[in-house]
């Protein structure tokens, strides 16, 4: 299997934290050297390892934005 190569461009927020340390998180990535998406997904400390996430363009964030804000 390939490595994965990733470069964090911007943190933008933690959503959660378990009692390991392990924090559920919004960031801007690259993946592979393309262009970044937004990404949410588990990392531990110092980003050193991740869990299983998911990615959006800009576009997509901006449509779960409006759907979250529909949430009462």
């Amino acid at each position: 299997m390939a490595e994965l190569k990733y470069e964090i461009i911007e943190e933008i927020g933690v959503l959660s934290e378990n009692a390991k340390g392990w924090r559920k998180e919004l960031n801007l990535i690259s993946w592979n050297d393309q262009a970044p998406k937004y990404d949410i997904r588990d990392w531990a400390p110092e980003h050193e390892k991740m869990g299983k996430g998911t990615t959006l363009t800009k576009e997509e964030l901006q449509k779960l934005r409006k759907i979250i804000d529909q949430i009462q």
